[in-house]
């Protein structure tokens, strides 16, 4: 029997957040660590780039890789790329978050399943269990992802309410090897500012934008200045056709003007400080499906 007066071991490791896309990968990993870190939206492929947010307390530090969501359907090679990035970051973790619709498993599911490493623990994540209207069918639905693969854990939880986050992060410690931290104890990611502010405006476009945004959009920041506690910041959307670049900019600049306003407040509150922003929007043609282009723009 543990003697209950005797600390545990101090762990330290990195953990994969995987699925297909819109199951709440992101809205999982912000919940988890307790800040808005991971853009979120309602549309497919929001995150495109693997995004650590890390995880401190007395037991230990956890380094969460928030992955985009597996593309099986389409092929660019902004996909492609997207794709290395979830099974690079299968290969290199401690243990698994398979996140997986509540009462939902789809082809799609089944595919990220299969490409699950034997040698890495797995737990399976069961999410928007708030949305699922007959409680009785969880059991049946773990059953059939316990016949999918061998996962060491099912965690039905609810991203969007924070219902049974506690107790993941629990099991999700006794996973990890014994270490110390890597990262300072207030530190919340590895990423520079500069890459923040280019997610938070790419959040704003598909808030304001809905389902008129076009695929072939992303952000770059052109200047990051700071200037005593104000930070200075260009951003500049980047369209693939000139159709678009009207789109985002809108009936006299309106939609444009609102996406960099609120872009500016959220921040403003995430880094602490005053943001003075402007956003411009140019065209490139062909960019999310060009090498290059994507190595520029921070892919890859």
């Amino acid at each position: 029997m543990t003697n209950p007066s005797i600390p545990k071991p101090y762990r330290s490791g990195m953990v994969a957040i995987v699925g297909r896309p819109n199951v709440g990968k992101s809205t999982l990993m912000n919940r988890l660590i307790g800040v808005k870190l991971s853009i979120v939206s309602r549309r497919a492929q929001t995150t495109r780039h693997r995004i650590l947010g890390i995880y401190t307390d007395s037991r230990a530090q956890i380094a969460f890789l928030d992955t985009p969501g597996f593309q099986l359907q389409h092929s660019s090679a902004l996909n492609r790329e997207m794709n290395r990035t979830v099974t690079s970051a299968l290969r290199e973790v401690d243990a698994v978050m398979l996140v997986v619709e509540a009462g939902r498993l789809t082809k799609q599911d089944e595919e990220i399943v299969s490409m699950l490493p034997d040698a890495v623990p797995a737990v399976a994540v069961i999410n928007k269990t708030d949305k699922l209207k007959d409680r009785a069918l969880l059991l049946p639905f773990i059953e059939k992802l316990r016949t999918a693969h061998r996962f060491t854990e099912f965690v039905p939880v609810s991203a969007a309410n924070g219902d049974g986050i506690a107790g993941l992060i629990d099991i999700v410690i006794e996973h990890l090897p014994v270490g110390a931290p890597v990262y300072e104890e207030d530190a919340i990611t590895d990423r520079p500012e500069r890459f923040l502010a280019a997610e938070i405006v790419r959040e704003k476009l598909f808030q304001f934008l809905g389902e008129e945004l076009p695929y072939g959009t992303t952000v770059e920041i052109e200047r990051f200045e700071h200037q005593g506690q104000l930070r200075r910041i260009n951003a500049t959307v980047i369209v693939s056709k000139p159709a678009h670049k009207a789109m985002v900019i809108g009936a006299r600049g309106a939609k444009l003007k609102i996406i960099g306003t609120r872009a500016r407040k959220d921040m403003e509150q995430l880094f602490g400080g005053k943001v003075f922003l402007e956003v411009w929007v140019r065209v490139k043609q062909g960019w999310a499906d060009d090498a290059r282009s994507l190595r520029s723009l921070g892919y890859g």
